[in-house]
Parts: structure tokens; C-alpha cells; sequence
């Protein structure tokens, strides 16, 4: 279910600004301590989980990652300040180069665009997932345990658990 919220209010534009500055200490200067600060965005991140320099994210505070996830280079994770925007990350994920998650959008009809609301829902990864590099996950989507996204793909629905799916829009190509 798509939640609206207005990303320009004074308030978000600060928080994201202050998340953006986080990432691009981080991405300028990897350091153990700025990997810290870009944790601490964070819901929720848990042990062993490495993340790459190029990391993007607008909020963090909606993102939860479970235990020894590696993300890896130029992720961008457009996520929400509200609940229903929310991205969780399971255990054991591989997050591969240039990936994009997507809980936020806009609306389709103009004259909606012009009142600049964005639209919120939530992402959800399972456990031992892996993204192939360059692959777009978008918003209200469940990629369900042990899957596997294919290199480039554009996922716009649900991914049962143990399925290999690839292409635009992703679809399942077959059982592991």
C-alpha cells in the first residue's frame, strides 16, 4: 500500500541533508568510523555487515539490515522517513554493485506530480539473497529467502523464496 508524504517540508530536508552528508563522508573517506555514522542512520544494522564506499541513502532511519549482509559499491537506497516506507534487509544478503532500492515514487498523473507529494511503500529482502549488480528493486515489493535477482533486472513484484528471476520487468526463470 502506497503511503504519501511531502519530502520538501523544512524538517526532511534537513534530515536529509544531514543523512546525505553522512554518506558522502563515508564515501569520500571509508573509515571504520564513518562506516559507524552510517550505521547509526540506521533502524537497525546488524553484525558483520560490510558496506562499500558509493552508499547512498535519503533518511536511514527506516532501514533495518540483519546480520553479515555485504553491500556492495554505488548502492542507492531511496528510502522514506515513515513506517510505510520502510527497507529491511535480511541476513546473509549479497547486494551487488550499482543496485537500486526504491521504496519511494511519484505519482503517475500530472496534475498529482504538481502538488510534490511522494509516494511510500515498503521493501522487504529475505535471508541469503542475492541482488546482481545493477538490478532496481521498487517500492511494495517482497523478495522472499534464498532468492536470486538477475544482473539488470527491474523488479516491480513479489519473488517467491528460492527462485532465480532476471529481466525488465523481473521475471521468475526458474527453481534453485
Amino acid at each position: 500500500m502506497l503511503k504519501q508524504f511531502n519530502s520538501i517540508t523544512k524538517e526532511l530536508l534537513e534530515k536529509r541533508k544531514a543523512a546525505h552528508e553522512i554518506c558522502r563522508l563515508f564515501n569520500k573517506s571509508p573509515s571504520k568510523g564513518n562506516l559507524k555514522r552510517i550505521k547509526g542512520l540506521f533502524a537497525q544494522c546488524g553484525e558483520g555487515v560490510i558496506i562499500e564506499a558509493g552508499f547512498h541513502c535519503d533518511y536511514g532511519n527506516q532501514i533495518t539490515i540483519g546480520d553479515r549482509t555485504f553491500i556492495n559499491i554505488n548502492c542507492t537506497v531511496l528510502d522514506s522517513p515513515i513506517n510505510e516506507g520502510a527497507i529491511t534487509i535480511g541476513s546473509d544478503c549479497l547486494v551487488g554493485p550499482n543496485v537500486q532500492l526504491l521504496a519511494v515514487s511519484h505519482a503517475v498523473e500530472p496534475k498529482q506530480r504538481l502538488q510534490k507529494e511522494n509516494f511510500a511503500a515498503p521493501i522487504t529482502i529475505g535471508n541469503n539473497v542475492w541482488i546482481g549488480a545493477g538490478a532496481i528493486i521498487l517500492g511494495g515489493v517482497k523478495i522472499n529467502d534464498n532468492s536470486v535477482i538477475g544482473a539488470g533486472s527491474v523488479v516491480t513484484k513479489d519473488v517467491t523464496a528460492n527462485t532465480v528471476v532476471a529481466g525488465n520487468p523481473a521475471q521468475k526463470i526458474r527453481n534453485i
